[in-house]
């Protein structure tokens, strides 16, 4: 695709200088990467002499695998300035720092590398400059000591939190590997003293966050402008939270290395919510593997009510994107290890110490989760239906002990030691056992020579975000072409299932038989299954997730600057309080639903209830009261509810109520009318009433509203995707049934649909309204101030287009007092008022609306006029506005065509609270 590494600007290269699509970023960053890998010197830090490994116990990573790298890349930098631009700065949150200190004296401490798969990913990263954030493992409470131990990791470029005893107890021992780990893992919350738990469950909750606020103060004193923060695991799941509360500019992003269970498990979790919040603040959440990625955004819109989209989830406008990220291993160290002396004279000891048998190998962590139990019943399975096997192989298993001093983990290691030396006093000689178990780590060149030794490795994770033991497994095969049994529940299965034999751990026949096939391979399938992993591997390294993963947040960030171009800016509140302070006569346009009211959570408890029984939010009685008392300010209050709806709400207040999209409308002291045209059809409303009583009985927690213009279904309640099928088959029922050939509107909202006569809108209505309430108030003076807020649907946002001014054109437009003069039926009371300049679009809205009976009847002086019907007036002939003085306001929606935003409806209460305080009362 590319026709050049270095991506030359001339005419020949098929990369545009500035990428267009997300796509076309991300294939130009890619390249880029591989042109500066292709021009480090080949000489640099990774000579196959360093040791350490994510899996070995005794690991030696050198110090300067973290900080000589980086010495030595700025003692370059000079020589390559002109080549390539400043390094963008990474700040890598983990729990722990990829070194542990111990202290040995008052202002003295040894630091030691620390083992793990996210040190060795990050180590060959070098297209940023890298810090690292994190706990050192040791409690310093004197400052002094802290500040000894601050400056001795700083030369490895190390940041230490400090966490108290109590904080790592609660916070690490408890909440996170007595709750999130075992829950992650498919275990459960803890069974055994569930009382015990349930006490310390809130304390243990409470501690977590306090962590995570201490890692955040940390981020943020360290933190400059451009950084890019990348959170780590399920220790930090609060922590983009925190982040992003005190700067949303912040680049986050977080990364999970467990599984995330199904929404199922992780609902019954009593934090869910807030935990899945937290991570939603980061820009961009990654996992191992689809399926992960995809419980996530299942658990949001299950447990949340959120919206999921392909790309991520969708929270009030804002997306945070969520894919998939498999991580991998640093292979060419281990390629380039097995020519190492050292390793080859392992690998010549285990060769004579096994000669004449096939060597089966399994490297685990002594831990719940790795299947080992299940690993040694089906090989006993295997000896057991397979005699001539019995002295022809042998299985090595490391289990490397973890948490000795937990009781679960100490019952485990006695099982696993019980069960081998039955086999091996079942099956064994006095010269040979079937079994060789160890219950330590091997250091990196041992683990080398083994994996090079090794016909078949056997995983048999019951639960694993990745495992990457069968990476380093299938980068040690060059010459063995060994074969590799993958339990299907570890991460890796979905990268290496092509080539590997994919396996149920709690079948032992199945896991038994594969031992068997595997061991009976032929040599062409052999090298065809290993091709095929040892590409896969030597692709998608470590260095390559990483920066993958940064490069795509970057883009995340760019895409989002790119949507919040194209979203409302949030209220000015001071200029709209300003504005409403100067003006002489208001026109204030209010929404019901989600715009007056208590938010609701959308699968809270009752909230259902709540939203049945619209109830007007408790904080806004005095402020509707004062602003609705005061002369120079006229409220309406325009909502889709039926009249009886809007009359318990808001009869005490001293406003104009119209409902069902404005087809009704009263003044609170006066009698219901309707802007509803005479020859208004409505023999649909049954054969329509018929279809949404069957999917409401078909759809649990669904119900409709019979409106007297309308009808509506709502599933909002219901199973997020049930309810989108069910959706989707309603609609189909319509189109082909009652609505085939009838004058309708089908109105889809978030989660609801409704339908209702063409031509009946909040946009529509408004001109109506406008001028009954002109009318009605003899109003003298222009109005010269509008405020409009709504959490309308699509297609009643053409309320926020009827008083926004129009671009300016060659001829002015006429005067809408001079458009208005031809109305013969229009009262002399209305007076008529020259429009600005501008204009405003109210004046389409003239030409586009059709006339109802009682215009014609207006027209026509023949036929009398009933009193319940409103007179047309032109109301949009009354407005003397500029356009600094309309404020348009979206509620908890970005994508909008109003000017402006508020998130919710406490920010609604807010702005009229402060609008009441410059509002003088008629008493």
């Amino acid at each position: 695709m590319f026709q050049s590494k270095r991506i030359p600007a001339n005419t020949y290269n098929c990369v545009p200088l500035t990428p267009r699509s997300r796509l076309e970023r991300l294939l130009r960053e890619r390249e880029l990467r591989k042109s500066f890998k292709n021009t480090q010197p080949t000489d640099e830090a990774r000579d196959g002499n360093k040791e350490g490994e994510l899996c070995s116990g005794d690991s030696s990573i050198s110090e300067n695998e973290i900080s000589g790298v980086h010495k030595e890349e700025e003692a370059t930098e000079t020589n390559k300035q002109d080549e390539r631009p400043n390094k963008q700065r990474l700040l890598v949150v983990a729990n722990r720092l990829p070194v542990s200190a111990v202290r040995d004296g008052v202002e003295s401490y040894q630091l030691e590398i620390s083992v793990g798969g996210l040190v060795s990913a990050l180590l060959g990263v070098k297209e940023f400059d890298t810090r690292w954030i994190g706990w050192a493992g040791v409690n310093v409470p004197d400052d002094v000591g802290q500040r000894a131990l601050t400056k001795a990791l700083a030369e490895m470029r190390c940041i230490p939190v400090f966490l108290d005893e109590e904080i790592v107890n609660q916070y690490y021992n408890g909440y996170c590997n007595n709750i999130l780990w075992p829950l992650f893992h498919y275990l459960g919350l803890p069974q055994e003293d569930r009382l015990a738990t349930t006490r310390t469950f809130q304390s243990q909750f409470d501690a977590y966050k306090e962590a995570n606020q201490i890692f955040a103060d940390v981020v943020h004193k360290h933190y400059e402008e451009g950084d890019v923060v990348w959170c780590h695991d399920y220790h930090l799941m609060f922590l983009p939270k925190c982040l992003k509360e005190r700067n949303d500019k912040m680049k986050v992003g977080w990364f999970l290395h467990t599984p995330f269970p199904s929404s199922e498990i992780h609902r019954t979790l009593p934090s869910r919510s807030e935990l899945l919040r937290s991570v939603l603040a980061a820009d961009l959440v990654g996992f191992h593997t689809y399926d992960y990625a995809r419980h996530f955004v299942s658990a949001c819109t299950r447990i949340l009510g959120l919206e999921g989209t392909p790309d991520g989830v969708e929270d009030r406008g804002k997306l945070t994107r969520v894919a998939a990220f498999p991580i991998g291993i640093d292979s060419e160290r281990f390629i380039q290890a097995l020519e190492l002396p050292e390793v080859q004279e392992h690998m010549k000891e285990l060769k004579e110490r096994f000669a004449g048998r096939k060597v089966m190998l399994g490297v685990d962590r002594l831990d719940m989760i790795k299947g080992i139990p299940q690993k040694i019943l089906a090989f006993e399975k295997f000896l057991e239906e397979n005699s001539h096997w019995r002295d022809k192989v042998v299985l090595l298993q490391i289990a490397v002990p973890t948490r000795k001093d937990v009781p679960e983990y100490q019952k485990l290691a006695s099982q696993v030691h019980e069960i081998v030396g039955r086999i091996n006093g079942r099956f064994g000689t006095l010269t040979a056992v079937p079994i060789h178990h160890l219950d330590r780590s091997l250091d990196f060149h041992e683990l080398c020579a083994l994996y090079a030794v090794t016909d078949v490795a056997l995983v048999t994770s019951l639960r694993d975000g990745m495992n990457l033991v069968s990476y380093e497994f299938v980068a040690c095969q060059a010459s063995k072409k060994g074969v590799l049994i993958l339990s299907e529940f570890a991460g890796a299965a979905q990268s290496l299932g092509a080539g590997a034999i994919l396996v149920n751990p709690w079948n032992i026949t199945e896991v038994a038989a594969s031992i068997g096939y595997a061991l009976d391979m032929p040599a062409d399938e052999r090298e065809k299954r290993h091709q095929f992993n040892f590409k896969h591997v030597k692709t998608h390294t470590s260095q390559e997730w990483a920066a993958t993963f940064v490069s795509e947040l970057n883009d995340t960030i760019v895409e989002a600057q790119l949507r919040t171009r194209q979203d409302p800016p949030l209220l000015p509140n001071k200029v709209a309080v300003d504005c409403y302070s100067k003006s002489n006569n208001r026109l204030i346009i209010l929404g019901f639903n989600a715009t007056l009211t208590e938010p609701v959570d959308a699968l809270g408890r009752a909230g259902q209830i709540r939203e049945l029984e619209l109830k007007l939010h408790p904080n806004l009685k005095e402020t509707l009261k004062k602003l609705s008392d005061d002369p120079q300010t006229t409220i309406v209050l325009l909502s889709g509810s039926n009249r009886a709806v809007l009359d318990k709400n808001f009869s005490e207040f001293n406003m104009w109520l119209a409902a069902e999209n404005g087809m009704f409308l009263r003044l609170t002291s006066s009698e219901w009318m309707t802007t509803m045209p005479e020859n208004l059809c409505m023999d649909w409303v049954d054969s329509v009433k018929h279809v949404f009583e069957y999917f409401t009985e078909r759809t649990p927690r669904s119900h409709f509203e019979l409106r007297e213009t309308s009808i509506v279904w709502n599933y909002k309640y219901a199973d997020v995707e049930f309810g989108r099928i069910q959706a989707r088959d309603l609609l189909q029922h319509l189109w082909t049934g009652p609505i085939s050939n009838a004058s309708l509107d089908v109105v889809q909202g978030g989660r609801s649909v409704e339908v209702r006569t063409v031509g009946v809108s909040k946009g529509a209505a408004i001109d109506r309204i406008l001028g009954e309430i002109v009318h009605n108030k003899g109003m003298k003076a222009p109005i010269d101030y509008v405020l409009c807020i709504g959490h309308f649907l699509a297609k009643d946002e053409d309320v926020y287009k009827f008083f926004e001014p129009e671009l300016p054109c060659e001829s002015p437009p006429v005067p809408r007092a001079m458009l208005s003069k031809s109305n013969s039926y229009r009262p002399s009371s209305v007076p008529k008022f020259t429009a600005n300049k501008a204009g405003t679009k109210a004046a389409q809205y003239k030409k586009q609306r059709s006339l109802s009976n009682i215009e014609k009847r207006e027209i026509d002086q023949s036929r009398p006029i009933y009193r319940d019907k409103i007179s047309q007036h032109e109301g949009s002939s009354v407005l003397d506005l500029k356009g600094d003085n309309y404020f348009s306001c979206v509620v908890g929606r970005k994508r909008s065509s109003a000017r402006y935003l508020l998130k919710t409806s406490d920010d609604v209460v807010n702005l009229l609270s402060d609008l009441a305080k410059h509002s003088s009362s008629t008493t």
